[in-house]
């Protein structure tokens, strides 16, 4: 009986997906699995940030000054915590600190994604292209990455962002601080896919001497069938590390960003506009500083082990 269970387990192993053993492999670390539901709950509190922040009837406009001193400090101890102010009140002003940082984390979540999300899908486009048919247009794209690459973009995005955020406005897409959040977007993601294009190019030109693309070209197959139904399949788990990996990354330029001044601007709130203003209050109000810097050191800290995790989970080449 105990042959017979071995050999059922035997096979069931060996009918499961490469899907199906990433997600065992996932799940079996425990870590990540740990960071992926902390960053779930703090996608799910920065998007349900209306309700979350109407549970404790507050929002990030609204301003307390009877929960302030006569100097403009909060009152009560950790900046003000308490049942009604769960995470204290911004010196000064009076304004909830709870509903800055969940608004805020919408804005830079939203940022993280896009960026994400496009420079994985250009990095593909273009690399899938470069490697595929390459030639004249594998020269003229390399030629752009080298030429991309030498920039800084932390430098490059100080000194284009307020050139491009008035270009942005005069086209009438979009205004103020949706103008500043294009612009932001559209940096990032220009000096991003260089890298990704690369990796992507090395792997087509690698995956394009195999035999089974041998034989769809001799099939008869046109690229596009090649490169949906061939190489895109293969790619996916690059596509995939990549972007859980550049998601923590990113958040932490958007919070840089607004920290120096030259992303999201008052009366919006983002992170780093939190951390910046709370940098004048830090000896006097620790709380205040303390509690954004530590939110946006556990959500970048848990993406990346999650990152970590995934790229185990799906390199099959893996020790675990």
């Amino acid at each position: 009986m105990s042959t017979q269970t071995a050999e059922v387990s035997r096979l069931a192993i060996l009918q499961r997906s490469p899907r199906q053993i990433a997600w065992h492999r996932l799940k079996r670390n425990k870590v990540s699995m740990i960071s992926a539901y902390i960053a779930i709950f703090f996608l799910i509190l920065a998007f349900g940030a209306p309700i979350f922040t109407a549970i404790f009837h507050v929002n990030n406009t609204n301003v307390y000054p009877n929960a302030l001193s006569a100097s403009g400090m909060p009152i009560g101890p950790w900046g003000g915590v308490s049942w009604k102010h769960p995470f204290g009140l911004e010196p000064g002003v009076g304004r909830d600190l709870f509903g800055l940082l969940v608004y805020g984390s919408r804005i830079s979540f939203s940022v993280a994604i896009i960026t994400s999300i496009s420079f994985v899908v250009v990095g593909l486009f273009l690399g899938i292209s470069a490697g595929l048919i390459g030639g004249v247009l594998d020269n003229v794209i390399g030629r752009i990455c080298d030429f991309l690459l030498a920039f800084p973009t932390i430098f490059m995005f100080v000194a284009l962002s307020v050139p491009l955020t008035l270009r942005v406005e005069a086209t009438g897409i979009a205004h103020n601080n949706g103008a500043r959040i294009v612009v932001m977007v559209l940096i990032l993601v220009v000096f991003s896919w260089p890298g990704f294009f690369r990796v992507v190019r090395s792997q087509v030109l690698s995956i394009r001497e195999k035999e089974f693309i041998l034989a769809a070209r001799v099939a008869g197959a046109s690229n596009i069938r090649i490169i949906f139904k061939e190489i895109l399949p293969n790619l996916w788990p690059l596509a995939i590390i990549y972007l859980s990996i550049s998601l923590p990354g990113y958040l932490a330029a958007e919070a840089v960003f607004s920290f120096l001044g030259v992303g999201v601007q008052a009366p919006g709130s983002t992170w780093g506009l939190v951390l910046n203003d709370a940098s004048n209050f830090w000896q006097r109000d620790p709380a205040y500083l303390g509690i954004p810097a530590g939110m946006v050191i556990i959500v970048v800290l848990t993406l990346n082990l999650f990152g970590d995790g995934l790229r185990d989970a799906l390199d099959s080449k893996s020790d675990r």
